[in-house]
């Protein structure tokens, strides 16, 4: 009786810390990210990916690098989710994490993705990384300050509860609305193909630097410790649903050249 005790206790713990533990973007978020990609991805790429993820959908793994933040064998990759830079800085000009970070994360996984020599195994392993990481670009507190870890510190409220900027942006924005990702994904704002073509362009860099702004904005968007409520996600709601699908469309061009 005792060990079943025990172990009921220790189950609990593990899902209130599992609970508690913010993913980037939310699993919502990185689900339409996939969503999206996956009406832009040409045929002879859709057929590589399902070869690589046996089948899986975009959707499906894009959560994939949040779950094994949990396995310590993984802790190397944990840097790679976001950057720090000054709100005045570029990326170029910042000082660089030596552990690595989101570029230097999304650049790696597109060599190995682009190495002939690389087995299926490490190309699935980086395949999932990828579609994650650059979900991760498009979150503006994933490029935000060091000495509030990207707004975990940034004490606010949300609907009267204690929350904060990055968790926020994360998941309770998009949560709130009460969509599932597909419904999202099905419903992002309509995009002329000059539109379509003009989010393609540019480099990594360059992606970074234009969320960047956003993130100037967002930091300016509250005060420490305000209750944000309807007002709130409706004035920046539809900006989350434009970078989750700006994302996605990158996200596609980028697998469209490499795969």
């Amino acid at each position: 009786m005792k060990s079943i005790v025990l172990a009921l206790i220790i189950t609990c713990s593990f899902l209130s810390t599992y609970a508690n533990t913010q993913p980037t973007w939310g699993k919502t978020g990185h689900r339409v990210v996939g969503a999206i990609a996956d009406t832009y991805l040409k045929n002879s790429t859709k057929r590589k990916i399902k070869k690589l993820l046996s089948h899986e959908s975009l959707a499906l793994v894009a959560t994939f690098p949040d779950e094994i933040k949990y396995d310590k064998r993984y802790d190397q990759f944990k840097t790679w989710h976001y950057l720090n830079m000054g709100l005045d800085e570029t990326y170029e000009g910042s000082e660089k994490n030596p552990k690595g970070d989101l570029v230097t994360g999304i650049n790696y996984c597109k060599q190995v993705l682009s190495d002939d020599n690389a087995t299926l195994d490490d190309q699935a392993f980086y395949l999932k990384m990828l579609i994650h990481l650059i979900g991760d670009l498009h979150q503006p507190m994933h490029l935000g300050l060091i000495e509030d870890r990207g707004g975990n510190d940034f004490d606010v409220q949300w609907f009267y509860k204690d929350s904060n900027m990055h968790k926020v942006w994360d998941s309770q924005m998009v949560d709130g609305f009460d969509m599932s990702y597909s419904e999202l994904a099905d419903n992002s704002p309509y995009l002329t193909d000059d539109q379509v073509k003009a989010i393609e362009k540019g480099t990594v860099l360059d992606w970074i630097a234009e969320t960047h702004l956003l993130t100037k904005d967002v930091y300016a968007s509250a005060e420490k410790d305000e209750n944000l409520r309807n007002a709130y996600a409706f004035k920046y709601l539809i900006i989350a649903r434009k970078q989750m699908q700006k994302a996605g469309i990158r996200l596609a061009e980028v697998l469209n050249e490499i795969l």
